[in-house]
């Protein structure tokens, strides 16, 4: 028996990058993947490297889930088809970057919808069904949380990854006394296919790995096996906390 049998979990973002191995990941462990995507081609290849496994990726594409109805009815679907949620990974986001005097209104506003209310409001309508099941939320966070960067253009990502953090410690505080438990984790620059090109180009890898003392980025395995972790009962002592997975970046 694997660590997560029976339990069904819920990971936006399930196109690509992360949230790709994340299914993978989670569905070797015993888990029913319920996904979403705002792409529909992403989200039929990774169902097609789940079935390849003999798993099933359930969920739909495209889904918006900075638009509250959407997001709801993403999850009220899933609730429907599956009878639970045991665990909730909240995966996707998308940010707008620019230094501050030159940032719009509009890229600003885009970053805090796509990065922070859209966490809200997929935890907001998935809360009933996790008290049911003393489930797991699972916030992706940013070092750009912890810290600014030489490298100008974070303040709404900075912002709304900070936000993440906060969000999570209530979340926890208001779901110990219901059985929830609820854990950030905040990533260091990580390989995925988006962020490939940054590492092949010199002068951006110089300055995207300044100060990580591992001298290399993260890669989404190392990330989703904390995240596997983190929502199996052998962290079951775990909430509220923030753990950063950044190669030593925070360290200095």
């Amino acid at each position: 028996m694997t660590r997560l049998s029976g339990k069904v979990a819920l990971i936006s973002g399930t196109g690509g990058g992360q949230g790709r191995v994340a299914a993978l990941r989670f569905a070797r462990e015993g888990t029913t993947v319920v996904g979403c995507d705002a792409f529909v081609e992403g989200h039929e290849e990774t169902k097609r490297l789940l079935r390849a496994e003999g798993f099933e990726l359930y969920g739909a594409a495209p889904v918006d889930l900075g638009d509250p109805m959407q997001a709801q009815a993403w999850i009220e679907n899933a609730a429907a088809e599956h009878g639970q949620i045991d665990i909730f990974y909240n995966n996707a986001s998308s940010a707008k970057f620019a230094p501050i005097a030159e940032m719009s209104i509009e890229d600003w506003r885009s970053t805090m919808r796509n990065e922070i209310d859209l966490i809200f409001y997929t935890t907001k309508y998935a809360w009933k069904y996790l008290v049911q099941r003393k489930g797991v939320v699972i916030n992706i966070s940013s070092t750009a949380a912890w810290g600014g960067s030489k490298i100008a253009g974070i303040a709404a990502h900075s912002a709304a990854k900070g936000a993440v953090v906060s969000f999570t410690r209530q979340l926890a505080v208001e779901g110990a006394p219901v059985g929830i438990r609820a854990v950030s984790i905040s990533l260091g620059f990580v390989t995925t296919p988006g962020t490939r090109a940054f590492m092949e180009n010199p002068a951006a890898r110089k300055a995207l790995l300044d100060g990580v003392l591992m001298d290399r980025p993260g890669e989404s395995d190392e990330i989703v096996a904390m995240a596997l972790f983190v929502a199996s009962d052998e962290s079951s002592f775990m909430t509220g906390s923030d753990i950063v997975i950044d190669g030593g970046l925070l360290a200095i």
